[in-house]
């Protein structure tokens, strides 16, 4: 018999309605698998069963309050909460209280969700990691910056969770973890109440175990009608492969991985033809750490001024006294390229549905101490673009290795419906 909390978030407010499960019951179960896991895995900064089942029990004597009524999710602990301590990571803020909820949370409340606890996140959203382990291999890293929330939900523990994203940080550790991780256009979901990072790229983003919930999640944050994703076919679909310029950075398995999928995709009558980025794309990576470098340690103030013996050696040499050292006119010129870039790979989806690209360079990364390489999701996230990786294989290591659909500007549910369509042919596939 299935037990509530290996259900997806679809079929159990499927269930909700048909009144064959209630909010306490799945809430316990999620309780349970926290409880039974937790040591193992280690996603958890805060988790308060009391105040979950207390909510859980509001929730099952109340009318439906929208479409994520009844579902348990965490949020990042960048992520301020009005009921929870949110720390950013980092033990400058052990114990802060926040006085209200960021507006995702906010808004997710309203629609029912039930908030389970704040999950790991690496220091300031950056890069030095937390506590949080991959699901599948302890030994393994979960990715980051949004760790605890990418192997929460992949690990079963809650249907879905916040992440954030700056360079790579909801893409890979859904990839790391075996999950679907959704990274919308920039600015679709407000980063109000977010810690922070690099205000030019942070992109709040979302984790679920299918694509109708990553759809249901994104319609409570939003406080939208929730609809189905429409009908889509993979016949017919126009899919650019992109290798990107970091394709000598992927690993043989995410070569084979990445090119099956191409193969795959073709089989089943999708249009498939190659994508090579170009003109201003020359210098990519590098604009885009100009401006995360310039930014960065602006936002981190206080932090750099004032506790300075907090921080990690690893933030406040490597990151924080070196982006200090850009110059204004390196960072404009920056920004500039990267409109540029945007500009360009607009224009290149004049001819494409969808781009297929690596979530990752190859599975988790033995250790902990580094959370892997984000070069295949700067991509998605410098352009403003909507991405969503999908867990379609497994490596030598028997760790996850995801593939990566990105979509056209503000074209989110219509590339959530491709990815749809193309995760069965997908995964048929392997």
């Amino acid at each position: 018999m299935t037990e509530p909390y290996e259900l997806s978030a679809t079929d159990a407010a499927a269930r909700f309605d048909a009144g064959s499960l209630t909010v306490e019951a799945l809430v316990a179960s999620c309780i349970a698998r926290i409880e039974a896991r937790e040591d193992a895995v280690r996603a958890w900064k805060h988790f308060d069963r009391d105040a979950a089942l207390a909510q859980a029990r509001a929730l099952d004597r109340g009318p439906k309050r929208g479409p994520i009524h009844g579902i348990p999710f965490g949020a990042k602990d960048i992520i301020d909460t009005a009921t929870m301590p949110t720390g950013y990571g980092s033990p400058i803020y052990e114990g802060h209280q926040p006085a209200i909820d960021a507006p995702c949370v906010a808004l997710s409340l309203q629609s029912g969700g039930v908030l389970m606890g704040k999950t790991v996140s690496t220091e300031f959203a950056s890069r030095h990691p937390g506590a949080t382990r991959n699901p599948h291999n302890p030994a393994h890293t979960p990715g980051g910056s949004s760790s605890g929330s990418g192997a929460a939900v992949a690990d079963k523990m809650v249907p879905f969770a916040f992440g954030t994203q700056t360079g790579g940080s909801v893409i890979r550790p859904a990839a790391f973890c075996g999950c679907i991780g959704y990274k919308p256009t920039y600015g679709l979901i407000s980063a109000a109440g977010v810690k922070e990072n690099t205000r030019s790229f942070d992109t709040v983003g979302l984790y679920a175990r299918t694509l109708d919930d990553i759809a249901l999640f994104r319609a409570g944050v939003l406080a939208v009608d929730h609809e189905p994703l429409a009908p889509c076919s993979v016949s017919g679909l126009r899919i650019g492969f992109c290798r990107t310029m970091f394709w000598d950075r992927a690993s043989e398995a995410t070569h084979k991985v990445l090119e099956s999928a191409a193969e795959t995709l073709a089989r089943a009558g999708a249009a498939v033809s190659d994508l090579t980025l170009e003109g201003p794309f020359d210098g990519y990576e590098d604009l885009g750490k100009t401006v995360t470098g310039f930014e960065f340690p602006r936002a981190l103030t206080f932090e750099r001024t004032h506790h300075p013996e907090k921080l990690s050696e690893e933030l406040f040499e490597k990151r924080l006294k070196a982006g200090l050292e850009i110059d204004f006119e390196t960072y404009q010129s920056a920004l500039e390229k990267l409109a540029a870039c945007r500009c360009w790979l607009a224009d290149a989806f004049a001819g494409y549905d969808a781009i297929l690209t690596p979530s990752a360079p190859d599975e988790a990364p033995e250790g902990l101490g580094y959370t892997g390489d984000p070069c295949f999701n700067i991509l998605a996230t410098w352009t403003y673009t909507p991405a969503v990786t999908l867990p379609t294989s497994t490596g030598p290591k028997g760790l996850p290795i995801g593939v990566q659909l990105m979509g056209p500007h503000g074209q989110d549910l219509r590339l959530l419906a491709i990815a749809k369509a193309a995760f069965p042919v997908l995964w048929e596939g392997v």
